[in-house]
């Protein structure tokens, strides 16, 4: 029987996409831009800029409080970037969709709004030795404020967590659980969902730092069956200053709002003050109407991704990338890599000998290389692992296996320097 071979799947087109970012082709200290600080902040493609450019030259007004059309305009843009993010992590409402600034707004939100109200002394929240300051210290405020109970799961040489201590912090008082889907200092993908489970036997709230996870992976917030799921626009292509709270409707519901102004009220007296609807209630004052606008247009690029590549096609080119630089640096002489978990994001943080990471990256900017040094508001990974900072590169879809051989060169010229 003779059988039809299947057309192989089209390769990864990385200079096409390459051509969507402008940044990409400038050069830094007289030598092609590599920008591998991706998970500090990801560059953006000429349709975000244009969508943003559009919005302040033909579209900008107040949204939700004007009866004339441009206000209307900017009302119909505004919401409906709101429905391209429910649509992109599948959420069940718009109502369940919040546009903060960011995670770190994100996450404060949840701690004071759900939180501060609910828990009492002796109650306990649970997060992991991994996670970003911006998911340490609100739940550290809230424990001063209540009486509360910050717990931590360790982690292993790996950088993994570890899952049995895990399960064994749980416990009866459990009322928060806040973990990343992805380390930034490490590229550490945790396994959320068993993670969430478990929690749900202690009837846990359990809310995601997802900054690092929504740019390089599908997210489906009703799949892993959290509560609360943070992320930020400019770590996904997006303008800075915008972000997205997600959370359960029934939970936004029942909590109170965190900020009071315009636009979060219906009424408003000397005597009293009536909420407005979700997710109006927790977007008080004039919001980044701009930034929002540019979010809806990374959706829209990222959803036809590389004129559809798409976003599965990008995640497996960025692990080759991952492999490749990890397989490269670990042969450069005095090269030690931080962070080796068997599920990782595209991040390689490593430390050279003799070398502190702040010079190495010194360095490496005067080869047109940016990378990210210090302790990438991580410090307890640092702590755990006994170095003082970590050179990261962290790559995504537009960058090359040219450039990480760039990378590798340069700090193999580095360690002879200094050897």
């Amino acid at each position: 029987m003779n059988v039809q071979a299947q057309p192989a799947a089209p390769a990864f087109d990385v200079e096409r996409v390459r051509r969507d970012f402008p940044i990409l082709r400038v050069q830094v200290n007289g030598q092609p831009l590599a920008y591998l600080d991706n998970a500090a902040s990801a560059q953006r493609p000429q349709s975000v800029i244009d969508a943003e450019l559009r919005y302040y030259a033909e579209t900008h007004a107040n949204v939700h409080r004007g009866v004339h059309t441009l206000s209307q305009r900017a009302t119909d843009a505004y919401e409906g970037a709101r429905d391209k993010v429910r649509r992109f992590i599948n959420a069940a409402s718009t109502r369940e969709i919040v546009f903060v600034r960011g995670t770190t707004e994100a996450i404060n939100l949840v701690a004071q709004s759900y939180g501060r109200p609910r828990l009492a002394p002796g109650d306990e929240i649970l997060i992991t030795w991994l996670e970003h300051h911006a998911n340490i210290v609100p739940w550290q405020l809230l424990c001063e404020q209540t009486g509360a109970v910050l717990k931590v799961a360790p982690i292993d040489e790996r950088g993994e967590v570890d899952l049995a201590a895990y399960e064994r912090l749980l416990s009866p008082r459990t009322r928060i659980v806040a973990i990343a889907h992805v380390s930034n200092s490490l590229g550490t993908v945790l396994p959320v969902a068993r993670m969430i489970a478990l929690a749900r036997f202690r009837d846990a709230v359990v809310l995601l730092d997802g900054a690092q996870a929504v740019p390089h992976m599908r997210v489906d917030v009703q799949a892993l069956d959290c509560d609360f799921y943070a992320f930020s626009g400019h770590k996904m292509y997006a303008p800075t200053g915008i972000g997205v709270l997600y959370g359960r409707e029934g939970l936004l519901d029942s909590m109170p709002p965190w900020q009071g102004g315009g636009d979060m009220i219906l009424t408003v007296s000397f005597e009293k003050t009536t909420y407005n609807a979700l997710p109006h209630k927790f977007e008080a004052g004039t919001p980044n109407i701009a930034g929002v606008v540019g979010l809806g247009a990374a959706v829209d690029y990222l959803e036809g991704l590389g004129s559809g590549l798409g976003l599965e096609a990008a995640a497996a080119y960025e692990h080759a990338l991952l492999e490749h630089a990890s397989r490269a640096l670990a042969a450069v002489p005095g090269v030690r890599l931080i962070g080796t978990a068997r599920e990782k994001s595209a991040l390689v943080a490593f430390v050279l000998d003799g070398v502190h990471a702040h010079d190495l990256g010194t360095i490496l900017d005067a080869e047109g290389i940016a990378i990210r040094t210090g302790h990438h508001c991580a410090m307890p990974v640092m702590d755990f692992f006994q170095v003082p900072a970590t050179a990261r590169a962290s790559f995504c879809f537009y960058n090359t296996h040219a450039e990480v051989e760039r990378l590798v060169a340069a700090v193999r010229r580095t360690r002879e320097v200094f050897a």
